[in-house]
């Protein structure tokens, strides 16, 4: 039996994993990928089953997290967005080299045309360097459906599987048939071999030839997936390839008519036999992929190949997100003729939010910053990077989570006098706290803002792990109690604030000042259910 229900992709997925008897599920929030936690944090039957669904403190300790359930035998997932997978690439890379027991499952959300993020990378050169299957959705169903297909997947070959999400398909919704009765959850389950996990030089090298061994076997499960279809067409003159949601956006070109060849891919190693099928009736090929041009660029080969058409010829745009225009125009199909975005969307630059801590913050230590000459102030990822834009043209850097504390201390080695690291109190956890034990040890001249508004704020309000602890942090990391400033960022309190700011800016170590204001929306959603 089984139902319909209307769900997000990222929503379809989760339920998908709960479904397939997974017993962990470990995130830290990043758009486009929050709202898998997010699900499963909410779901009754997942609380029923007693699944883990906790926020981790960062991208590398929920890799990890999932991998010791796996060792365990358990079914795992580490879900992310893109960059996440950045800051988890020491464990996901080693874990193909260890393998998997139970199945696990990296759950990554790219985020093309940056909606929300600092690059357009595509996590499947992830999957390509580690040398494992890749999944990749062409729907909100085949995400419900992936887990059930990739779990006995990953235990059946012993390796990882990294399941690629784009916002389009995480962030939209469609009627989803959802099985009524769901698989029970694996027992634990120990490896035969108990050091098997243990990457000593001589069991790396044994593992390593391991993984070598499976790739026909990769290749044999792609060629063989339900997630890869060829479909066959009357006009030869073009064969298109289209992978994950790339294959939705043709459907709709074509309105689910398409008369050329098409061979949709989900899974990953390319399947060869229908991919040579392809190749060798068509004249042309059309590559239609999400993201980079990871596939086309393999069929073009280094030398180039004329015959292939996609992202690097121009045919398609070679930024940004897909969409069905751009698809009609690649096929020579008529398209509806549009405004550019600029002429017909109003522009309404990204601001704080009225009544933001931040701002307040911001006014003080700009001030604080005119009065003592030499200061630069480093951003990092949260709402907060906004203090770039007027009215406040605060800060000079944005790059990584974590990276505020780290760029201040190479500002005050090259001789900067007055280097400040602005940083939120859930990005500080995450990956800032080693940057400011580099400071501590080297008595750098660095003053770090910790902006702590009781939450993970540009996610939508998830809890910090860093809630009623930073003072204690910072404190057991070294920094002198008399240089831990705590003040309350208000327009009253200007003045006073100020002054603090001033005060630290001018101290020839390192001081930490935590500006503690609770996040205006989660206030107010707070309000609201009184």
């Amino acid at each position: 039996m089984s139902t319909i229900r209307l769900l997000l992709g990222d929503e379809a997925y989760a339920q998908g994993a709960i479904d397939a008897g997974v017993s962990a599920c470990y995130a830290y929030p990043g758009t486009p990928s929050t709202e898998i936690m997010e699900y499963f944090q909410a779901s009754p039957l997942a609380a029923q089953r007693n699944i883990h669904r906790q926020w981790s403190c960062n991208e590398k300790a929920a890799m990890e997290e999932a991998i010791g359930a796996s060792y365990m035998g358990k079914r795992a997932i580490a879900c992310m967005k893109h960059v996440g997978l950045n800051a988890c690439a020491d464990g996901f890379m080693n874990a193909a080299i260890t393998g998997a027991n139970g199945g696990l499952l990296v759950t990554v959300a790219d985020d093309p045309s940056m909606h929300s993020s600092q690059n357009e990378q595509d996590s499947r050169f992830y999957g390509k360097f580690a040398m494992i299957p890749v999944l990749e959705p062409s729907s909100q169903q085949e995400a419900y459906q992936m887990p059930a297909y990739a779990f006995p997947l990953s235990e059946e070959l012993g390796t990882p599987v990294l399941v690629r999400l784009t916002t389009r398909l995480s962030h939209s919704r469609a009627d989803v048939e959802v099985a009524d009765t769901p698989l029970p959850q694996q027992p634990i389950r120990f490896h035969e071999d108990p050091r098997h996990y243990v990457l000593l030089p001589a069991i790396a090298k044994r593992n390593y030839q391991a993984l070598l061994d499976k790739q026909e076997a990769f290749q044999k499960a792609s060629q063989n997936s339900p997630f890869n279809t060829y479909t066959d067409g009357p006009d030869h003159s073009l064969g298109i390839l289209a992978c994950g949601i790339g294959y939705n956006y043709l459907q709709e070109a074509f309105a689910g008519a398409c008369p050329h060849p098409v061979l949709k891919i989900s899974q990953y190693p390319l399947p060869l036999p229908q991919l040579q099928t392809l190749l060798e009736t068509c004249d042309k090929i059309l590559v239609i992929e999400e993201g980079m041009p990871v596939v086309e660029e393999s069929l073009r080969g280094p030398l180039g190949n004329d015959k292939i058409r996609g992202r690097m010829d121009g045919a398609l745009p070679r930024t940004g997100e897909l969409n069905t225009r751009a698809i009609q125009l690649a096929c020579g199909l008529p398209a509806p003729q549009l405004l550019p975005e600029a002429q017909s969307l109003r522009q309404r630059p990204p601001r704080l939010c009225d009544g933001c801590p931040h701002a307040d913050t911001y006014r003080a230590l700009t001030e604080a910053c005119q009065k003592v000459g030499d200061a630069r102030i480093f951003g990092d990822i949260g709402c907060y990077t906004l203090g770039a834009l007027p009215p406040y043209n605060a800060i000079t850097s944005c790059v990584d989570m974590g990276a505020s504390i780290t760029l201040a201390k190479g500002a005050a080695d090259a001789g900067m006098a007055h280097p400040v690291a602005v940083i939120g109190d859930s990005t500080f956890t995450h990956s800032g706290m080693t940057g400011l034990l580099d400071a501590i040890w080297e008595k750098s001249p660095v003053t770090v803002v910790i902006l702590d508004n009781l939450t993970v704020g540009m996610t939508g309000g998830q809890e910090s792990a860093a809630l009623g602890k930073l003072e204690e942090i910072v404190a057991g990391m070294g920094v002198p109690r008399e240089h831990i400033r705590v003040i309350l960022p208000l327009p009253a309190k200007h003045q006073e604030n100020e002054a603090i700011f001033e005060e630290e800016l001018r101290h020839p170590g390192v001081s930490v000042i935590i500006a503690r204001r609770e996040c205006i929306q989660t206030l107010r959603r707070k309000v609201a259910k009184k």
